[in-house]
């Protein structure tokens, strides 16, 4: 008999840390918290890459 997978919060923090460029809800998050539009969040994913703090800094907030 296979054992359940135990559920963890492992990873939760890590992940709320970053912007995923390619997931559209996700941009469509940051860009709705940000007033910019998803263009702007994914050029500001591409130009500082994927961490929050940076997106949303290059994003002017």
């Amino acid at each position: 008999m296979a054992k359940a997978a135990k559920k963890t919060a492992r990873g939760h923090k890590q992940d709320r840390a970053r912007v995923a460029g390619g997931q559209k809800h996700e941009v469509a998050y940051e860009a709705k918290k940000s007033g910019r539009s998803a263009s702007a969040v994914k050029k500001a994913v591409k130009k500082v890459g994927n961490s929050r703090k940076r997106v949303e800094k290059r994003l002017g907030r």
